[in-house]
């Protein structure tokens, strides 16, 4: 398998942040008393990737954390990722570009 460059310059963040997500997504499996292979199964992978999706591996595919999610019944929370009414930076930039005055406009 080939593997990204990508990869390899994971800011350290998103690293711990990939390992959270698995141990996560681990303690939900094991909290539904899901054996691995059953879990494997339902998501339609094997379960040495499960494995890796449980150890936060990010050669792992988006679409396969999502199925997971799904299989667990969580994933509604996929939806919230990136909800634009909970950017606060986007939400700043946008009101930093703000006009300061309105004008109208000129009668024809």
């Amino acid at each position: 398998m080939r593997r990204s460059a990508a990869l390899h310059a994971l800011p350290a963040p998103v690293k711990r942040a990939l390992a959270k997500l698995g141990e996560d997504l681990s303690a939900a499996r094991k909290r539904r008393r899901i054996p691995m292979a059953v879990m494997a199964e339902r998501a339609f992978i094997t379960r040495k990737t499960l494995g890796r999706v449980e150890r936060g591996d990010p050669a792992v595919s988006a679409g396969i954390y999502a199925t997971v999610l799904f299989v667990l019944g969580m994933a509604d929370r996929l939806g919230g990722l990136v909800d634009s009414t909970t950017d606060q930076l986007g939400i700043q930039l946008e009101d930093e570009r703000l006009p300061r005055r309105i004008r109208s406009r000129a009668r024809q």
